[in-house]
This record gives structure tokens, sequence and C-alpha cells, in this order.
């Protein structure tokens, strides 16, 4: 086994996993024959009367002409030949209902795949909602080298052809994972959101239950780190409101600095952090959090909209500095909040990705909460800028081309294969799945070159994600010490909680897939275990 993540005890399940004679298409006399054992171990599975299904079928291979009927055998045939072959499959009647049409699609110029749909490996979008093909649950996609099919359908889950399954993170439950873990199946993993949204995949335990990610992380397999930003053309538009209106505004009585949050109380803390900027520098506070000052009437309905509302973002542009601070501190974690105020001009005051300056036009483009001792000497220096116009125009000499200097920017915009609000390039949903078919294509046939001949063919190499894939760390406080945060505070009782949890729930799944299970109401119980034994010194 040599994709495998962990090793499985196949013993456990056997009994409930295979029936209880060998089963070969060959025994049966006729394709009616074969089929009404294929109903009668559906039956045995599922606990249920089948027999309408079985005659339905049986009716259609004795009134359709004989090509159709052949294709309805052969997945039976296909299906009943694997029950000897892995302890973990079980009888199935999947694809029966699922229409894998040929549709046309972008062929790559390395692809040459010429099988038919029912040769190709299955992909299965565990998450449905992210399924990026309409209408329709299933499609063919011929990707750079190869071609696959793509389906949101989950009765595939345990077909043989299931290649691999693609997970979204943020609707990723251990609780609700596919069990038993084939072993023929590899894990793939979306993520392009928050942390906070799920740190079971900060863990180790966690991560490396996938083969394939596509996360914000530069270290993924396929990274989606400059998801929010569309172009560098995106970057050097022109500043939206000049200095010497700034200025004026800051006259009229506008404070220098703008915080515009309505999601309080999130892992970063951030809403700590400017309580305490507040006290030495002026701050409107427009959203829900911290709140001073009421926003227009007539942008009320943009103030937390995604979008870039051209009326709203040309009121925030008045502001010289913009208090931008991510939710989760994650390296490469990087959302609008940081590169909206980089196309509007105004200075982003950032608190995020530790290794943002990675990705900046240049050196001084950005102002860095952490390369202060304090929020007062934060607010000293803004107060300085503010004061001083040669210097503050130096964090806005990127909008001129040739003030770009990060060759590591310039160079991932140029190559990224995906595109952001860019129909001439496909999405990263597109993408990433390509990437997963042509990864599973090419282990696939690793594995039946070394089967035919393995000492001209090494196996396929074993494959995981690790924490460069993911990983983020444990939520702290946004400003202070830990020990002086009251017992009751709330952000004190949420995050720091939620991390360790989420670690528990890691580990019980990773134990769950170890001992072959195929319940996953009984990871409580495997928590439970692995508490115990660790209370006890035992390993």
């Amino acid at each position: 086994m040599q994709f495998d993540v962990l090793p499985v005890d196949n013993a456990k399940k056997k009994k409930k996993l295979l029936p209880k004679i060998p089963v070969r298409p060959q025994m049966f006399g006729s394709t009616k024959t074969l089929l009404t054992v294929f109903c009668l171990f559906q039956m045995v599975e599922e606990g249920r009367l089948a027999a309408s299904v079985c005659l339905g079928m049986l009716c259609v291979l004795g009134t359709l002409p004989g090509s159709a009927a052949q294709d309805l055998q052969e997945p039976a045939l296909d299906l009943l030949d694997s029950l000897g072959e892995q302890s973990a499959f079980k009888p199935q009647s999947t694809l029966s209902d699922i229409e894998f049409a040929s549709v046309s699609s972008f062929r790559g110029p390395g692809n040459n795949d010429s099988r038919g749909n029912k040769e190709l490996p299955i992909i299965l979008w565990w998450s449905s909602g992210l399924f990026p093909h309409f209408p329709g649950d299933t499609e063919r996609i011929d990707c750079a080298t190869s071609s696959c099919l793509v389906t949101r359908n989950r009765k595939v889950k345990l077909y043989k052809r299931t290649a691999s399954i693609i997970f979204y993170g943020t609707d990723f439950r251990a609780y609700e994972a596919p069990l038993p873990r084939l072993r023929h199946q590899t894990w793939a993993l979306f993520h392009e959101e928050s942390p906070m949204n799920n740190y079971f995949l900060s863990h180790a335990p966690g991560i490396r239950l996938f083969n394939y990610t596509a996360t914000f992380r530069r270290g993924s397999d396929y990274p989606l780190t400059l998801q929010w930003l569309p172009s560098l053309e995106y970057l050097l538009q022109p500043v939206a409101v000049s200095l010497e209106e700034k200025n004026r505004w800051r006259k009229q009585g506008l404070a220098p600095v703008l915080y515009m949050q309505s999601h309080c109380d999130v892992p970063s803390d951030r809403d700590r952090y400017v309580q305490e900027l507040m006290k030495y520098i002026k701050v409107d506070s427009y959203g829900k959090c911290l709140n001073n000052k009421a926003l227009p009437e007539s942008l009320e309905d943009t103030a937390t909209a995604t979008g870039e509302d051209a009326r709203f973002m040309g009121f925030v542009a008045r502001y010289k500095f913009h208090l931008a601070l991510e939710n989760g501190l994650c390296h490469d974690y990087m959302t609008e909040k940081l590169w909206r105020p980089l196309h509007q001009g105004s200075v982003p005051v950032y608190r995020g990705s530790p290794s943002v300056k990675d990705w900046m036009p240049n050196s001084c483009s950005v102002i860095l909460i952490d390369d202060f001792p304090s929020p007062k000497d934060l607010a000293d220096y803004l107060i300085a800028l503010d004061e001083n116009d040669k210097e503050y125009m130096k964090y806005l000499e990127f909008k001129h081309p040739s003030h770009v200097t990060n060759s590591r920017l310039l160079e991932a915009i140029e190559s990224r294969e995906w595109g952001v609000n860019d129909m001439s390039r496909p999405n990263y949903l597109n993408g990433f799945e390509c990437y997963v078919c042509d990864q599973e294509n090419a282990r696939l046939a690793s594995k039946r070159a070394n089967r035919k001949a393995p000492k001209q063919n090494q196996p396929p190499k074993p494959k995981m994600a690790n924490n460069r894939h993911m990983g983020c760390p444990l939520p702290c406080p946004g400003y202070g010490d830990l020990q002086d945060i009251p017992v009751n505070d709330s952000w004190l009782q949420m995050w720091p909680q939620d991390y360790w949890q989420s670690l528990e729930q890691a580990e019980g799944l990773e134990s769950l897939i170890r001992h072959n299970e195929s319940n996953p109401e009984l990871l409580w119980h495997h928590i439970q275990e692995i508490s115990t034994r660790m209370a006890t010194g035992q390993h």
C-alpha cells in the first residue's frame, strides 16, 4: 500500500463488508440471474426490500437494445468482481442513476486521453454546493494531461472507480467523514477561507489525512495565496482620493485612521488591540465592532458587502490609514482587508500573515502592527506620518510600475493558471479538480505499471499533506497577556478552547481510520479512549 495515509485493520471489518461466499460473474448462467443476486446483495447490505429495483432492471434488460443492455450490465459486473478483490468494497448500484454525459471542455495540449467515460477515474466533490459545474451533478473534464469524471453524487463514494474525494475545508467535520476510508482512494482538501472556519485542519493529525491540497499557504499543492488580488493593474490603479483632498477632510474633523469591522470576537482578537490603540490616536469606527461613528444612510447597505461598491469605496478612501486586521494570523492568509486599501491608496495598518512582506509591491507599502512594541508606539508613528506629507507619500510610490520591485509577487501573478474575475482563465475550483485528476491518473498508471513489472517500475510514492499546507497557530490575545484576561471574557471562552477541541477531533478521526471504523458517530468514543490513555500515561 503506497498511497495510504494511515494503516488500516481490515480484518476487523471483513465480516461486515463481504458476503459469506465468494462471488464471480462467471458463476451465473445469465445476466438476469447475475442482476437478481446483485439486488439480493443490495437488500442484505441496506436492510430493506429492493425487489422493485431488481424488477425494474430486469424489465429494462428485456426490452432495451443489446448495446444499451450491455451498458447496464458492465457496472454490475465490475462491482461484483471488486467484491472478490478488496475487502473494503460493498455491492453497489450507484452508476445506474448517474448520467455520465460527454461534454465539451478544454483539452490540454498534452492530453491524448481517448478513453470512454466508463473507463475514466471518478472524482467526488463531497461538498456538493462547491461543485463547479452547472447544470447537472456529473461531468467529464479534459485536463492538461488526462481526463476524469467529476460528480457531486455521494452514491459513488464506495465505487471502485472513485479514485479521489475533494472536501471543502469549511464544511469538513470529523463526525461526518465518509468512513471507512477506502485503501484505493485519496482525499483532497480545498480551503481558501479563514482558519477560524475549521481549526481541525491546523493540526498535524487533521491535515495529514489529505493527499492533495489547495489552500492559501504557498506550500500547498495548488496555492491560492493571491486569491484576493485580481491583477497587478488592480494595485497600480491611481489613488481614489488625492492627498490634498485627504488633508481637507482631516481639517474638517475626519480621523486619520479608519476601522471597519462587523465580525467581532475572532481568533486574532483584533478589537482588543484596536481598543487600546484608540487611547492614543483618533480612529473612526463604522462597523458593529467598537462602533463610534455612523455611516451615511446612503451607504449602510454596503458596509459589510464583499463587493466593491463605488460609493462605499470612495468613502473609505478618504482616510489616510486603514486598520487591516485579519481574523486569523496564518502565514500567507491575506484577504481583501489588505488588498483593497492598497488598491484605493489608503495605507494599510496591517496585522495578519506573519510573512506578508513576501507579497507586498515593495518594502514601503504597508505598516505592520507587529513592528511596533506597543499600540502607543504605533499611534505616535501614524501621527508623525499624518503631519508629514512627504514621508506619507512614500507609502504610495508603488502606484508607479517602476516602484513595484517584488519579483515574487510579479512572478506569482504571471504564472498562476487561475484567474480572479477573469473569464479568460479557469477559476481555481476547476483548476484544482484538474490538478487532482492529472495526479490521480498518473498515480493509477504508476500502480498498474508496478503490478505488471514490479522489478522495472517503482510503485507511486506515498504523499500526504503537512503543516506547511495549512497549519495555523494557537489563537493569542490581540493585546496584553493571557493571564490578565478575565475568565469570563468571550474571546477566551471561545477560541483557545475551539483550537484544542479541534485537535481532539483530529486525533479521534485519525483513530477511527486506523481502526477501519465505518461509523463516524464513534468519534466521541475514540476521543474518550485517547484522553484516558494520555491521563494514565499509556501510549
